[in-house]
């Protein structure tokens, strides 16, 4: 049996080590934190389900939350406190008329929240579904009471109809950009701006092909421009591309943009977008065919730099049901938009069957450059608003929307891939580390209920820690982060999913008992406080601290106070479990006796500990179990507990003891059928070959059944010790 198994090692280990090279960003959590009360601060209401939608008003502390026909105002601090909450319910007669038209009346026909901005001082902007007829409204929060405004506005075009389709929204001043579906089927999708001048998309397969709208941001590009360039509003989705010349449906992942001061086209693309582009993302994953899909962007932006240093941070999951790889991708605002500033198009060709191909365009480009904002290039034109586009232009960027390029991630690969739970969310933190630099810290929200945190050191990708926040799991529908303080630790994550919200701090140093494990961790948030002799938050005030999270040096460490040994007295013959568990899930564990490390084969090494079996007066010893764990440059062991074993000799022990022979005698007559099994077989090999291996399968399982019936008997006959 030892031989079968090295030699199914032998054969197993090449291909382990291939599919690890394979993926060599996958990385797991240095530390798992299964699911407790105590993980994160809820809120939930019984019979109230998703909530989805999050709005943050730090000057007031609320946290304003929109979930299936409520609206809630909570403590942002301490968001189990209900501060305000208004019920938002459909119709009966909304909900008839959604039902008679096929939908669900239990999951569909209700009003569920899906936008919420903040509009002024005092003032939201709220829309529902509203069974499948949405509608908005004003609403204000003031003396811990939330009231809607009387006059109801359409929402069609603000806010989808469906409750369960994708959409993206923001808020500009009084401009609601908006991306959804314009109709009860979820057949017309549109980019719009709803103003006094309602600007919209062309209802083209070339525009929007099936899209799911998944992120929306605004970019101050008219901030110091030189050009005189105007500020843009960048839309994520994915789409059935209509430039794959395949026989199936292929869905990629898209980045549009517009200009905040398109008023529209004076004849062509009346009240429609003159300067909506497009251009395919890729976030190249190695052992994918197909390429993944976007779920999430989140824009972030170094607040002492202009807006060209901002990055789109992504996540992408598989398209097929094959591969359980999840990745997260970063983008430069200036590469994007240098695509569209600068880059060729895509134009349709027809064939000669009945089909049209998408080749990049090689002819004349019209001036103005079709898709551009008005700059001060065009305003020496004589053309101050794009009103004033010529036809020839605005009929280009009409048919042409596509650009060539496929704009490839930083560093042409992702920065994170890993296998398991699907990643939904993702928003960024900038954190200024003990060593003077800032790092941007990704979490990351997976449809198991958990949230990732993640930092890139130098282009190594470093998962802090996973933690369990929604028990039972379940997806992560909304990411959220404030700037406030409490209890010392600066910013706090809101988590949203169907049954709940969560709150959880940006860190809990305190996870960390020891200066090696704080200093391991890598967290820029946290470092070693000597004095205090705990791990704790960084403060502005404090540096004077132990951190190294570039390669987690924790030699830098003091030397650790010696542990006292847990005592076990225990008689011969007995089996004995020590029991340990690793710093964390990157760390190994060594036991050593007197010092000496030990071999698997001296004990019976497991996950939570060693079993020394059918102990003897040779076992008697000081056991170390030294948790070892490979920093980016060391290595590093730290003791986590020792026992100190002694054998009891008392009379006790030697009645005991009578208990092994009968353990001797099954295990010979175990040995005894395995040689009968084998001798069979050979009698029977001359006849049939198949005869033989049944024979040898056939009493092995019989020898092994005696075996295991044989040690059960002598575990019933023994007693693990506690310590004395």
């Amino acid at each position: 049996m030892n031989l079968l198994l090295s030699l199914t090692v032998f054969c197993l280990l090449p291909l382990a080590l291939m599919a690890k090279e394979n993926l060599p960003l996958n990385c797991i959590p240095r530390r798992s934190v299964p699911y407790h009360r105590d993980n994160a601060r809820f809120f939930s209401e019984n019979d109230v389900y998703n909530y989805s939608t999050m709005l943050l008003i730090e000057d007031k502390g609320v946290l304003m939350l929109g979930a299936r026909e409520k609206v809630y105002a909570l403590d942002l601090y301490n968001i189990s406190q209900k501060r305000a909450s208004v019920a938002w319910e459909a119709t009966p007669g909304k909900k008839t008329d959604c039902k008679n038209k096929g939908k669900n009346a239990e999951t569909e026909c209700l009003n569920y929240i899906r936008i919420l901005h903040k509009v002024g001082d005092d003032r939201m902007y709220v829309c529902g579904t509203n069974a499948f007829d949405p509608e908005c409204y004003y609403m204000s929060f003031s003396d811990d009471a939330l009231t809607f405004e009387k006059n109801m506005e359409d929402g069609k075009g603000k806010c989808p109809f469906d409750p369960f389709q994708r959409y993206a929204s923001i808020m500009e001043g009084n401009e609601l950009y908006s991306a959804t579906s314009m109709n009860f089927l979820g057949s017309e999708p549109v980019l719009m701006r709803s103003s006094s001048g309602t600007i919209r998309t062309e209802f083209k397969s070339s525009w929007l092909n099936e899209p799911t709208f998944v992120s929306m941001a605004q970019m101050p590009e008219s901030k110091e421009s030189e050009s005189g360039d105007d500020d843009k509003v960048y839309l994520f989705f994915s789409e059935t591309a209509v430039e794959c010349d395949c026989y199936n449906k292929l869905v990629v992942s898209r980045v549009a943009r517009v200009c905040k001061g398109d008023l529209g086209g004076q004849r062509t693309l009346q009240k429609k977008w003159t300067t909506f582009l497009k251009a395919r993302i890729d976030c190249p994953v190695l052992e994918s065919q197909l390429p993944y899909i976007i779920r999430d962007a989140y824009r972030w932006c170094d607040p002492e730099k202009d807006w060209k240093s901002c990055i789109f941070y992504t996540v992408f999951t598989a398209q097929s049901d094959t591969s359980d790889l999840s990745a997260v991708c970063a983008y430069r605002v200036s590469d994007i938009s240098r695509v569209f500033a600068e880059g060729k198009y895509k134009t349709p060709v027809p064939v000669e069957t009945s089909f049209v191909k998408w080749v990049m365009y090689s002819g004349e480009v019209p001036v103005p450059r079709p898709g551009a904002c008005i700059n001060n290039e065009a305003r020496k034109a004589g053309i101050q608003k794009t009103l004033d586009l010529p036809d020839r232009t605005l009929q280009f960027v009409k048919d042409k929307p596509l650009m060539d390029q496929i704009i490839q991630p930083i560093g042409d690969k992702p920065l994170l891939v890993r296998r398991g739970a699907t990643f939904t969310q993702i928003i960024v933190n900038q954190m200024k580390a003990a060593d003077g630099n800032k790092y941007p810290v990704m979490f990351i929200g997976t449809d198991k209920g958990t949230v990732l945190k993640a930092v890139n050191y130098d282009g190594e990708m470093f998962i802090i820690e996973e933690v369990q926040i929604f028990h039972p799991p379940q997806p992560i529908k909304i990411l959220k982060f404030s700037n406030i303080t409490i209890q010392d630790v600066h910013g706090q994550l809101y988590a949203g999913s169907d049954t709940g919200v969560a709150q959880i701090p940006l860190a809990t140093c305190e996870r960390s008992s020891s200066c090696m494990d704080c200093v391991l961790a890598r967290d820029p948030h946290c470092g070693w406080n000597n004095a205090l002799g705990k791990c704790v938050f960084i403060s502005k005030s404090q540096r004077d601290i132990i951190q190294s999270v570039k390669v987690g040096d924790a030699s830098l460490c003091p030397d650790a106070d010696p542990i006292k040994p847990l005592n076990w007295s225990i008689r011969e013959g007995e089996d004995l479990k020590l029991s340990c568990l690793p710093l964390s899930s990157l760390g190994k564990i060594i036991w050593q006796k007197n010092n000496i490390n030990l071999t698997p084969s001296a004990a019976l090494q497991l996950q939570d500990g060693l079993l020394i079996q059918n102990v003897s007066l040779s076992d008697a010893g000081r056991y170390r179990c030294l948790s070892v764990e490979h920093s980016r440059t060391k290595m590093h062991s730290i003791t986590v507990i020792e026992h100190l074993v002694t054998i009891d000799l008392s009379d006790s022990g030697k009645d005991d003891r009578t208990v092994n022979p009968k353990a001797q005698t099954d295990c010979g007559s175990v040995t005894g059928l395995q040689v009968a099994c084998a001798l069979l077989g050979l009698a029977f090999l001359p006849f049939w070959p198949g005869t033989f291996t049944k024979a040898i399968c056939v009493c092995l399982g019989v020898s092994l059944r005696v075996k295991v019936k044989s040690n059960l008997r002598r575990a019933r006959t023994r007693r693990l010790y506690t310590p004395v």
